[in-house]
């Protein structure tokens, strides 16, 4: 039975050792992604790490060079489009105070709000408050008002466009 086991795991170290002999070249591969050696072993070690964990599903007779790149290059597009979404000092930024500013203000601002609003159309106020307020799509809004989506579109634009004016005097073109 040992002899049995033996033979089985052969094939799949022979592909191991060749992925050790291509390691040199997963090198080269990484540092056309990165700009430090330290990321492009780090990306060498996670790409490592992934292939040996999915040896099996390695197809013997095929390109194991090939194989390895694919993987290193999945491993890097998945490493930056986290980087993109967490921004770099983000734990540093979570310990820091929240600057608020001053209660006075937003009550000051609160108040010029709800007169802005008082002073739109109702058309313009409901759909403003619909969509913008309560988050509504343009669709849900168009069922409530009993109109067209272009309808509801076009006095959200205008109800903007006033409340701008109202807040600041200046139109928003």
């Amino acid at each position: 039975m040992p002899a049995i086991i033996s033979e089985a795991r052969q094939p799949s170290s022979r592909v191991e050792e060749q992925v050790v002999d291509l390691i040199p070249a997963l090198r080269a591969f990484a540092r056309t992604f990165t700009s430090s050696s330290f990321e492009a072993d780090d990306l060498v070690q996670e790409t490592l790490l992934r292939a040996l964990r999915s040896i099996d599903q390695f197809a013997p007779g095929t390109s194991l060079k090939s194989w390895l790149f694919t993987i290193m290059r999945n491993v890097f597009r998945t490493q930056y489009k986290l980087r993109k979404r967490e921004s770099p000092g983000a734990m540093d930024s979570a310990e820091l105070s929240i600057p608020a500013a001053p209660a006075q203000e937003w009550s000051v601002l609160n108040g010029e709000l709800r007169h802005a609003l008082e002073l739109l159309t109702p058309e313009h106020r409901e759909v403003l408050v619909l969509v913008a307020g309560f988050g509504m799509s343009y669709k849900e809004a168009a069922d409530i008002c009993d109109c067209a989506i272009g309808t509801i579109k076009s006095r959200l634009n205008r109800a903007r466009e006033e409340l701008v004016t109202q807040m600041h005097g200046n139109p928003l073109n």
